[in-house]
Formats: structure tokens, sequence, C-alpha cells
């Protein structure tokens, strides 16, 4: 109940359409069980005297109420589906803001292909409950009280009859559905997103194992997970089918209980003819609104386990929250005082202090997880240190804005990722506002230029997907090319040179060094050659600074 409530309030920017949805969705059940009444009243009237012009006009009213149903049901159904893709792409765009806040700390690690699932698959199962949930309640829960008015004006004791018969269809079905359902809704959507995790990686790793002949027994796990999946939609489908079998088992339980009490009443002269016919008539036509809630009882299990994952991402705090409305800071040095730091039980850094003045170069030189990535992504404040403190112009990275920060600072990894995209607009992510000249002379710097001119499309050439078209080293490169465009005042390079050869090192190096007017570089590496340019070398062992 509190993820269909919390899902519920996102329709506020929406609510103008969502009440048209709703009145015209009352008004189109109200004609298509007007056609049935009036064809009640019909007889009534060839009963009586079989008057021609009163059957003219019945006639009339049904066709006009059967036209009148097929425009208002469109109407319905086009408001709903228009909630549910505004609200869908809403409910994206938040996700991914999400996201946003919690990466890298909170990410780390996380199974890429179940985020993957949540963004589509769970994302998309939630238009079942905009287009088909919120909607129909509404309009079951004000064409019931209709209803029940309408056959009370011939005896409250048939409103009452009429009352129970909605409330065992709408409400008592659809816990049982959902009670015979079980948590085979959240297993499924559970497993859908371990299976899209186990292929993101298959795939990635293709190589592998096609080097190592591992395709069967990958292909044997796939089958299992499929299999396992296979077998909790199976029981999804059972319930359902259940649940449906129950429902119109309900429903014809419910029409005979009308026609016989509709029926003691007329034999007891509380009613006429009419209080026995109209009735039943009204009841066994009213039926749709609270049929299509019954239905929901085992649909609406999974989409609300999908509700309830994307909330939790929603919900989910960062480890470093974004910091905004600080006064803007300009580049004047950076430095990390008695440091410490560690990933959960695992100690990184111990009382870490560096320097870093502006204008200068600073090498850190040591040996892997020694903790000087680390020591990086805390100056760019992916994480907080535990102890100490790490500044920015003498103030703490904690307490400078966000936006600002990312200005002042550029990140080069080892490992450059690539987007499916042209290299031009990859490059342009630094400075989404650079001029063609500007990228050319930043990838001039970064030793690709020539490279990417021999390529087919020159800058317009397209980048595989993770960028597989390219070599480790020119991937590297056009990191580097990122960087110098961005042309922030802090630099923080990653070994920027761990996979290209000496001759584009030589360049990649001289260019760094060049620029180091109004510019400091904080530079990792293990190589001595890339350290020559550094003004400092200062070596992290175990996690400490010598």
């Amino acid at each position: 109940m509190r993820v269909m409530l919390r899902l519920v309030g996102l329709v506020r920017p929406l609510m103008g359409f969502m009440v048209l949805a709703i009145l015209m969705g009352v008004l189109g059940h109200v004609c298509a069980a007007a056609i049935t009444v009036l064809g009640g009243y019909g007889v009534l009237a060839v009963l009586a005297d079989g008057a021609a012009a009163p059957l003219a006009g019945l006639i009339a009213a049904m066709a006009v109420c059967a036209v009148a149903r097929g425009l208002l049901r469109y109407g319905e159904q086009a408001c709903n589906h228009f909630i549910a893709f505004k609200l869908l792409a809403l409910v994206r765009d938040r996700v991914f803001r999400a996201l946003r806040r919690l990466a890298p700390a909170k990410l780390e690690g996380r199974d890429r292909g179940d985020l993957i699932s949540l963004i589509t698959s769970d994302i998309e199962l939630l238009e079942v409950f905009y287009a088909h949930t919120i909607s129909p309640a509404a309009i079951a829960l004000f064409f019931c009280a209709g209803a029940c008015a309408f056959v009370g004006s011939f005896h409250p004791l048939l409103a009452v009859v009429a009352a129970a018969s909605y409330l065992a269809v709408g409400v008592a079905c659809p816990l049982v559905a959902a009670r015979l359902a079980g948590d085979a809704g959240a297993r499924f959507r559970a497993g859908a997103g371990e299976l899209s995790s186990f292929v993101l990686e298959s795939l990635r790793g293709l190589d592998e194992i096609l080097q190592y002949g591992a395709g069967a027994e990958r292909l044997a796990q796939m089958d299992e997970w499929s299999r396992a999946l296979a077998a909790d939609e199976e029981r999804m489908k059972r319930s359902a089918g259940r649940a449906t079998a129950l429902t119109n088992t309900v429903i014809l339980v419910c029409d005979l209980v009308m026609l016989l009490v509709a029926a003691a009443l007329h034999r007891a002269g509380a009613v006429g003819f009419d209080g026995v016919l109209i009735p039943v008539l009204a009841l066994m036509s009213s039926f749709g609104p609270v049929v299509a809630l019954a239905n929901l009882g085992s649909t609406l299990q999974p989409t609300l386990a999908a509700g309830e994952r994307v909330l939790a991402i929603l919900d989910e705090e960062p480890v470093t929250p974004e910091v905004t409305g600080e006064k803007h800071v300009d580049f004047d040095g950076a430095a990390a005082e008695h440091v410490g730091f560690s990933y959960g039980d695992k100690r990184v850094l111990t009382d870490v202090s560096l320097e870093a003045p502006a204008g200068k170069i600073v090498g850190i030189t040591g040996r892997s997880g020694s903790g000087k990535s680390t020591l990086l992504r805390l100056f760019m404040r992916f994480w907080d240190a535990d102890e100490g403190s790490v500044s920015v112009s003498g103030r703490d990275v904690r307490h400078v804005d966000t936006a600002n920060l990312r200005e002042l600072e550029s990140l080069v990894t080892q490992e450059t990722h690539l987007f499916h995209d042209s290299i031009r607009n990859n490059l342009r992510i630094a400075r989404l506002d650079a001029t063609d000249e500007e990228i050319e002379a930043a990838c001039r710097k970064a030793s690709v230029h020539d490279f990417v001119m021999s390529l087919p499309a020159g800058y317009d050439t397209p980048v595989g997907e993770l960028g597989d078209t390219l070599s480790g080293g020119e991937r590297q490169r056009l990191g580097l090319a990122r960087a110098f465009l961005h042309d922030a005042p802090f630099m923080l390079l990653d070994e920027p040179t761990s996979n290209l050869d000496s001759l584009n090192e030589a360049v990649i190096l001289r260019s760094i060094a060049e620029e180091r007017t109004g510019r400091t570089v904080l530079l990792v590496s293990h190589r001595p050659s890339t350290m020559r340019i550094a003004d400092t070398v200062v070596s992290v062992e175990n996690g400490r600074v010598s």
C-alpha cells in the first residue's frame, strides 16, 4: 500500500488529465450499462402495450449510448496513456538524477545489468499502474456508487446486495488473487535483473569465453536462469488464471443472489416486476469497472515490485551529498591534511598529508593498491575522507559547491570510457560549447589528432560500443584530450600514459609540462619517465606518504 500511494503521488503534475480520464471513464461505463438497462425498459414497454413510439425512442437512446461509449472509451485510454508515458519520462529522469547523486560511491560494485533492468523494464512496467490502475480504481468507485444509488431507488435492500457484490468482486477477489500469487512477482523482477547482469557480463567477456571454451558452461548457466524465470512466470500465469476463474464465479453468484432477493421482494409485494428485471440487468451490466480491478490482483504484483525497486533507488541517500549554494571558489592550490580512508573494513589511507601548490606538477608513486588512485578520488569528492581534510583553495571540498568543484577539476583514469557516438561528441562532453578548433587543439596536445584524421570520417567517425573499435592507447589519448578541452586548473591524472608507447608518452608529457602555467597537476604513475616532469614526487606506501 505504501508503494502504491507513493506512485500515485507522482501523478500530481498531471492531475487535470487524470480527472478528465476518470470523468470520461465513468460516463463511458454509464453508457455501456445504459444500453442493457434501456433494453430492459424496452422489454417492459413491449409487455405493457407494445407502443412503437417508446420503443423507437429507447432504440435511438441505445444507439447514442453505443456511439458515446466508443468515443468516451477512446478519450479515457488516450488520457491514461498520455499520463503514463509522461510519468515514465519523469520517473526515468528522476532515476537518472538519483544515479548521478549516488555515483560512484554507492554504485561501486553494483550489478550494472540489474541497474539496466531497473531503468528499462522495471520503469516500463509502471505503465500498467499509471494507465490501467489509478483511473480504473477511481472509475470503479464513482461508477459503483452511482449504480448502487440507481438500484437502491427500487428498494434499499437491492442497493445493499449491489454494494456487497461490487466489494466481493473488486476488493475480495484481488486480495485473494494477490495471496495466491505470493511473492512470485518480486522474485521474477529480481531474477530478470540478475539475468540481465549475467548476459551483459557474458557479452563483455565474449572473447575470453571463446578463448577458453567456456561457452557451453555459460550457456548452461543462462538456461538455468531462464528456466527459473519461466517457472516464476508460469506460477504468475496460473495464479492469474485461478483469479479469473474465481472472479467469474463470484460474479455469477452475485447475479443469482440479486435475482433471488429481487424475486423475494416482488413476491412480498415490495417491488413490481420492473424492480426485478431492471436491478438484475443493471447489476449484470455494471461489473466492468470492478472486473478490471479484480484482474489486476495478480498482474499488479510484479508492477508494484518494480515500483518498489525504483522507489528504493530514489530514496537511497548518497555517500557524498551534493553541495549547492556555496560561494564560488577560484583555484589556488590543493592539499590533503592527515587524511584517513577505508573501504568498509579495509584501510586504504592513514594520516596522509600532501601539498599541491598552484602551477606545480606533483608526482605520486607507489605500488598497486597503496591508495594513490583513492587519493585522487578524494580530491574529486567521489568519497569523503574518514579522517582529516581534503581542500581546494584552502576550503574543505565538503563545503565547495559541487558544480564549482567539477569546473575546477578534471580526472583522467587508466580506463577511459567512450560513449556509442562520434569522436567529436565524445570529446565535446568535456565542454559542450567547444568549437571544432578547440577540439582539434586539445587532440594535438594529446597526440591523437593525426590518428583521428586517418579515420574514414575524421572527428565524425562513430566509436563502437564501449570504445571497442579503438585500442587502449587510443582511448587513453582521447581521455587526455577531454581533460585538455575541459581546461580545468586542477588536473588529476591516474596513470595517463600506461597504455602509450614512449613516443606518444613524450608528446603528452611535453603538453602537460607546457600547460603548467596557471594549472596544478597531480600525477600518479609507476613510470620513472613520467615522473621526470614533476616538480615534486611523493611516494605512497601502505596507505602512508613517505
